[in-house]
This record gives structure tokens, C-alpha cells and sequence, in this order.
């Protein structure tokens, strides 16, 4: 790394305290704490989330989503468990919703913001949903995020990699977390471009969900990313 260049950031999904573990093992720097990979990541328990906080050192962010949908079903239930989290000693978050015609939105959003005030959130990958992605990333720039998780892209990285070179060199927004589909060989030309943070799911499991994260596929990420 170059004098002065931001470090890179690995974040590998978790679905409990062992996948917390093998993680860190691996050498993985964040982790995105979520349950129900069959809707594509959903809250987890208050259990899960107090166990998984004791047994790693590393940052967690917690998804705060109610339903399938980019739309939140509840969202005063939806805020109260964002408080009760954050009172259980959850520190950073994920969340992120669209409106019906697809545009960021910014009144759900502000208003678990405003309940994690002074915490660290990522808006999710519901960005790469919207009907205009470029517009909808712009429209972050002041919505109090400091990461995005995108692949620019609804179908994956592969589709979105002219928009994540974009992004790549804007002058303001939030850190670009390279998700949805990633494989280990765009990883050179993603650094090329300039991006510097990336988001592994099925990646780091060689045996599917079922199973827990595998330490030695997150040594070859962390390396690769490095």
C-alpha cells in the first residue's frame, strides 16, 4: 500500500458466532451479520446478535431489514429493534430502502439513521435495485452512510463494472464496497480502478450456506485483496 492510500477492507457475511471465528482466522477486517440468505439477508436474532459481538474482536455490522422487499414492512418496529440492538452493544449497521417508484428512500432511511446517531451504517445492495443505480448513488452522497454495498449492477459485478469504474473516481460519497457476485479474478481489475473494498458471501463457503465459513477460502481473499 502506498503512502497515504486507504487500507484495504475485506467483510465476509456471517450467519453466527462459528462463522464470526473463522472469519477472523481468515483475516477478514469486518464482518455483515444478517440471517435468512434465502430473502438475501434479514435481521437477526437479538441471541445471534449478542453472541456473535462476544465472540470476535472484529467490526460487525448488523442488517437491519424486515421482509424480501427493499421496502421496510414495519418501520417503527423495524427502528425499535435498531435501538434495542444498538442498546445490546451492536455498534455499526447495514440497512437501505427504495420507494415505490424505485428512487432512495430517504425518509425511511433517515429515520433509522437518525435513531443510530453517531453510528457507522452501510447502505445495502437495494442501491443496485433502483431505477436509475447512478442517480440513486448520488442521492447517498448526504444521507449520512460512510459505506455502500453495490455491484453496481442488479444481475452482479460483471454487469455493473462500468458504473463501479465511476464511482471509483467521484470526488464524494460513501467508501464503494464491491459486492453481489464477486469472483476472485475481477479483484485485479477492480484495484486497478481504484476500489479497495470488498464483500464475500458464498465466496468464503465452500459447502454452501449450510455450512460454516470456510478459514482457509478467507486467507485466499484476504491475500488477494490485500
Amino acid at each position: 500500500m502506498t503512502q497515504g492510500a486507504k487500507a484495504t477492507l475485506l467483510e465476509v457475511i456471517a450467519l453466527g458466532p462459528r462463522d464470526a471465528e473463522h472469519a477472523e482466522a481468515g483475516g477478514a477486517d469486518r464482518l455483515e451479520l444478517v440471517t435468512d440468505m434465502a430473502s438475501d439477508g434479514l435481521t437477526p436474532p437479538d441471541s445471534v446478535v449478542e453472541a456473535v459481538l462476544a465472540a470476535t474482536d472484529l467490526p460487525v455490522r448488523v442488517m437491519l431489514r424486515d421482509g424480501a422487499s427493499f421496502r421496510p414492512r414495519d418501520l417503527a418496529t423495524l427502528t425499535d429493534t435498531a435501538k434495542r440492538l444498538a442498546d445490546a452493544g451492536a455498534r455499526e449497521f447495514v440497512f437501505g430502502f427504495l420507494t415505490e417508484d424505485g428512487a432512495i428512500d430517504v425518509g425511511a432511511c433517515r429515520a433509522l439513521a437518525d435513531e443510530l446517531a453517531g453510528l457507522k451504517w452501510t447502505f445495502h445492495r437495494a442501491v443496485d435495485h433502483a431505477r436509475d443505480v447512478l442517480a440513486a448513488h448520488a442521492a447517498l452522497v448526504d444521507l449520512g452512510c460512510d459505506t455502500v454495498l453495490t455491484a453496481g449492477h442488479a444481475s452482479g459485478v460483471a454487469a455493473g463494472a462500468d458504473l463501479l469504474r465511476k464511482l471509483a473516481v467521484r470526488e464524494a460519497g460513501p467508501r464503494v464496497l464491491v459486492g453481489g457476485g464477486l469472483r476472485a479474478e475481477q479483484i485485479p481489475a477492480l484495484r486497478e480502478a481504484g476500489l479497495d473494498a470488498f464483500h464475500v458471501g458464498s465466496g468464503v463457503r465452500t459447502a454452501g450456506w449450510d455450512e460454516p465459513v470456510d478459514v482457509a477460502a478467507v486467507r485466499r481473499w484476504a491475500a488477494l485483496t490485500a
